[in-house]
């Protein structure tokens, strides 16, 4: 038997609107930089609480690149219909573009000019 536990160093969900899937495990339609979020991830999920994270859209096959920095607020386990799940509030920090430099190496933001919240 076991604990079957996944850490993840991401927040990876699904794209909007995408087929057999329940809205919070999937992208919200648009993304606003200072707002909250609800997720859904089946599984019982570990995520790093003190700091910027990535966002990232998962396919099924393959993860993007990040999309968003975002701080995961609150991460709660809960068993429903005898699957354990976890539920996932999270605020955007920064909105990020594929095609600009690399925004994170590893869980680190690259410089202070891509956290400027960075204590030094």
């Amino acid at each position: 038997m076991g604990i079957e536990v996944k850490f993840n160093p991401e927040l990876a969900l699904r794209p909007f609107n995408s087929e057999g899937r329940l809205r919070e495990e999937c992208l919200s339609e648009s993304l606003v930089e200072g707002e909250e979020y609800l997720a859904l991830k089946k599984g019982q999920r570990n995520f790093y609480l003190l700091g910027e994270v990535s966002l990232r859209q998962y396919n099924g096959k393959h993860l993007s690149k990040p999309i968003a920095s975002i701080t995961i607020l609150e991460a709660t386990h809960f068993l429903q219909d005898g699957e354990t799940w976890t539920k996932v509030k999270y605020l955007v920090n920064k909105l990020l573009n594929p095609d600009d430099p690399p925004y994170f190496d590893g869980f680190e933001p690259v410089s202070a000019e891509a956290n400027p919240n960075e204590v030094k």
